[in-house]
């Protein structure tokens, strides 16, 4: 079994999201009953979006990664734990015994939870279960206990089922994306920041009032409303802050507001085309449903990399990356230096447009606030998030003491399992966990339109 595993894990890595996720689709399309020749264009055309969509995002990681340096260098930041992007957390999950056997234990937890009705979702994104991994692979790390890490991620796993449940009709109402949810651990933890900034907003007179969608501000503003020109000038912005002192400053600056307007215009277009894939599916899946389980509901659970296209998505992501290296600076007790996982930001905010009906300004004040518990989070994780990928085998950059990413580093649950975990012990720590996730399950089935309300989805 283990050799079987370990071969399944070695080919999922060597392959990539790009071309499993593909193969997926058209296995799950044909059991759907898609025809075959439907079936197999879907799974390309999803590979080719995902393609397309990787490349445009690696446009904006490699145009904010050389804003951001430029930025420290301005301003003499200097911090001892170093954000050094998603692998080192990736590297973490597959480097313990939990990563390898995550796919496994989250297809038969999604399969036990969808045979009792417990979840609607069924999570296809394989290639994120890493997320599950690494939240088990810190719990294993503090309790060097195995069978604990691999509890942890199956609880995990159905952490992101709940998730995805719960916001799914804001997710499919919002973006129209029929039949999908997401069971991302990156995205779906930013909800309870965007319910309660909401409710904080709603309580400011005028404030409250403020629409700053991305529709109300090319009304507004006509041309230059429209999202490439907002890229544009939020990349010239982000340029001066950057390059204002460099050698060819016109040329960096410039440059850097052509980049992202052009991630302003690409990232919808590929999403378009993912679009195009998944329509067969869901139509697919719906038909499966209505023949053979009394028209009961199931959403395909993908990557939040469906969403980060919106306006809103792109463009509360960008401003939100000079005030996240201020409050690097400004916020007291924090040792975290930002750089490599800026680019992860949009994944952060995509769930806060539902809720927020795309409201720009709320958007930003939900980052603000997630990114600035992140920053806590993270310094207080940084000593065992360091030991755990240096034992993975990463490879630490020079001069840095201690590491951590946003993609994982900066949220509440892998925080939250690793602190109950080790407060109260292994076996106590998990049935806390697990209970109360039963908890809040029990009490969404109770009254799902109310909660689902709550998380943004529109009235009947």
């Amino acid at each position: 079994m283990e050799v079987f595993l370990t071969t399944l894990k070695a080919v999922i890595d060597n392959l990539g999201a790009t071309v499993v996720l593909p193969i997926i689709i058209f296995f799950v399309a044909l059991i759907m009953g898609a025809k075959p020749g439907k079936a197999f264009r879907a799974g390309v055309t999803i590979g080719i979006a995902f393609i397309g969509i990787n490349l445009v995002i690696g446009l904006m990681w490699g145009t904010l990664s050389g804003v951001a340096q430029a930025m420290v260098t301005n301003w003499n930041i200097q911090r001892d734990v170093v954000d050094v992007g998603w692998p080192s957390a990736a590297a973490i999950a597959f480097g313990t015994d939990v990563g390898l056997w995550v796919i496994p234990i989250a297809i038969v937890v999604n399969l036990i939870l969808l045979v009792f009705k417990a979840t609607k979702t069924l999570n296809i994104d394989i290639w994120n279960y890493w997320h599950f991994a690494f939240l088990g692979s810190m719990v294993y790390m503090v309790s060097q206990n195995l069978t604990y890490g691999l509890i942890a991620a199956a609880i995990a796993a159905a952490l992101a089922l709940f998730l995805a449940d719960w916001t799914a009709k804001a997710v499919q109402s919002f973006y129209n994306l029929p039949g999908i949810s997401i069971p991302h651990l990156t995205t779906a933890p930013g909800v309870p920041f965007a319910i309660f900034t909401n409710w904080l907003i709603d309580l400011i007179p005028g404030v409250k009032n403020w629409k700053v969608d991305p529709d109300t501000i090319q009304k507004r503003f006509g041309v230059f409303g429209e999202p490439v020109i907002m890229g544009l000038v939020i990349g010239l912005v982000l340029g001066v802050m950057g390059y204002y002192n460099a050698e060819q400053a016109a040329v960096a600056i410039l440059q850097t507001g052509m980049n992202l307007a052009a991630v302003m215009l690409l990232l919808p277009r590929m999403v378009q085309i993912l679009m195009e894939g998944l329509i067969p599916v869901s139509e697919a899946a719906r038909e499966f449903m209505k023949k053979r389980a009394s028209d009961r509901e199931i959403y395909i659970g993908l990557d939040s990399a469906i969403l980060i296209g919106h306006p809103a998505a792109i463009s509360s992501s960008l401003v939100l990356v000079p005030i996240v290296i201020l409050l690097s600076i400004i916020l007291p007790g924090n040792h975290v230096l930002l750089f490599a996982d800026l680019a992860i930001i949009p994944f952060v905010v995509a769930m806060f447009a539902p809720l927020m009906q795309g409201n720009i300004f709320r958007m930003i004040v939900a980052g603000i606030l997630e990114l600035g518990v992140g920053f806590y989070i993270a310094t207080n994780m940084a000593p065992l998030f360091t030991s755990a990928a240096q034992n993975a085998g990463f490879a630490m950059p020079e001069g840095a003491s201690q590491i951590t990413s946003i993609g994982d580093g900066f949220l509440w649950p892998q925080f939250l399992f690793t602190k109950v975990v080790q407060s109260l012990g292994g076996v106590i720590g998990l049935v806390v966990l697990a209970a109360l996730l039963v908890v809040v399950w029990v009490l969404y089935a109770k009254n799902p339109a109310k909660w689902e309300k709550i998380a943004g989805a529109p009235e009947k």
